[in-house]
């Protein structure tokens, strides 16, 4: 016994909104829901998936689905419909694939484990020579 898979059709409005007018949509969800410790990472050149990755926090696991659904809400008034949303049902860790824009909502012990933060971040800082290291002694 066989069952066709479900396809979700998605399409971005044409014209697509501008990426600044996305980040600020999804920026405006995450504030509206009071989303803590929000972070936003500029992937582009590092990563052909996406332009950048917003991470933020939620205090339940009830929160940081109510975070990921006011994300896609705001997203949806732009006209864009998610690409894909995932981990809704556990919701320690729900991810909103808006295309140019991919919204990672955690809670802290997740966000901490994970450390997307860190690593979407080694090797942007200048690494540190040793004549520094004799000028701040």
């Amino acid at each position: 016994m066989t069952t066709e898979a479900q396809v979700i059709k998605t399409q971005l409005p044409n014209p697509a909104p501008s990426v600044p007018a996305l980040l600020a949509a999804v920026h405006a969800g995450l504030k509206e829901i009071k989303a803590k410790d929000t972070v936003e990472i500029d992937v582009r050149g590092k990563s052909s998936v996406a332009d950048y990755l917003v991470i933020a926090s939620g205090t339940s696991t009830r929160h940081v689905k109510s975070i990921g659904d006011e994300v896609v809400r705001f997203a949806k008034q732009l006209g864009v419909m998610p690409l894909g949303v995932e981990g809704e049902r556990e919701a320690e860790w729900v991810l909103v694939d808006l295309g140019d824009v991919i919204v990672h909502v955690m809670l802290p012990r997740v966000r901490e484990f994970y450390a997307l933060e860190r690593l979407w971040t080694v090797g942007d800082q200048p690494p540190v020579t040793d004549d520094e290291d004799d000028v701040q002694a």
